[in-house]
């Protein structure tokens, strides 16, 4: 079969959100003496397409937290692909991020592990293959060969990545498997895909499609989950190397402390965590080893 050239959609609503609290900064988070009145330097925190990507008001009470934690000036940049994100952090001009765990490890020379988050405890999550709810005859991914299916994004593990391993341990390219591909920019709208008739499946960040069933609960009725990928590192929060070490210490501090208030619980209840581990880069060795297997290091 023919390799097929995955389509891109448009995005309508590229566009980067700036959100900037008085208090804050990321890049220099340290408790150096400092002049009376000194303007301090804004913490840039970067944030990758999630189902965030439409809670703005959520984002604004994280920044300000962060910031009254802090004691710093925040700015949260959130972009329209993982790409952008990437680019930034190589580019120096983020200080923290957080981003998926296949861009942590694509961006190993230029970030530190920072903090992983707790999601149902653990600090996991997996890849879902979903289809239309009224969609009876898929059971796996073998029963897609030759529909439309929706990506979430080239730099997504739990929307590109292990999906397109899955088809590999088929025995097929993941290339030719599909007739028509085509990538949405976040795992919402692939899940927005699949709920309209756009694509018949897709795969998606577990952690999104479970947290929409809060919020959106009629938007993930109208898709089926068919079937549960391994566990994965979850998304981890990184720290670019040029940070010094007192600023990644009083960050990660921050967030493994965000339990430790009513503030930061109530925060952690609507993103749905359940908090922060340091973590250990062993936790993302299974998706290094799907990165292998495309010749990817």
């Amino acid at each position: 079969m023919n390799s097929i050239t995955p389509l891109v959609l448009p995005n309508r609503n590229r566009r980067q959100w700036l959100f900037q609290a008085g208090c804050l900064t990321a890049a220099g988070l340290v408790g150096l003496a400092r002049e009376p009145g000194a303007t301090e330097k804004k913490i840039r925190v970067g944030m990758t397409p999630a189902f965030l990507h439409d809670q703005h008001g959520l984002l604004g009470e994280w920044r300000d937290f962060m910031a009254d934690s802090l004691r710093r000036p925040v700015e949260f940049v959130q972009r329209d692909s993982y790409r952008e994100t990437m680019d930034l952090l190589r580019l120096d001009k983020l200080e923290f991020a957080w981003v998926c765990d296949y861009p942590y490890l694509h961006l190993k020379d230029t970030v530190r592990l920072m903090a992983v988050p707790l999601y149902q405890g653990k600090p996991h999550y997996r890849s879902y293959l979903i289809v239309h709810k009224d969609t009876a005859n898929v059971r796996s991914m073998a029963d897609l060969q030759d529909s439309v299916f929706a990506y979430a994004d080239p730099y997504s593990n739990t929307g590109y990545l292990a999906p397109r391993y899955e088809i590999r341990q088929l025995g097929r390219d993941p290339a030719g498997f599909f007739r028509k591909t085509f990538f949405t920019w976040s795992h919402r709208k692939v899940v927005e895909a699949v709920a309209s008739g756009l694509a018949r499946g897709g795969a998606v960040d577990s952690y999104i499609w479970e947290t929409l069933a809060h919020v959106e609960p009629a938007l993930v009725k109208r898709t089926r989950l068919v079937s549960r990928s391994p566990e994965y590192g979850f998304p981890p929060f990184v720290a670019h190397r040029s940070v010094a070490q007192a600023e990644f210490r009083q960050m990660q501090e921050h967030l493994l402390g965000t339990g430790n208030s009513e503030a930061g619980r109530r925060l952690l209840a609507r993103l749905y965590l359940d908090g922060f581990t340091a973590g250990s880069p062993a936790l993302y060795d299974g998706v290094a080893q799907m990165m292998r297997a495309f010749g990817e290091s």
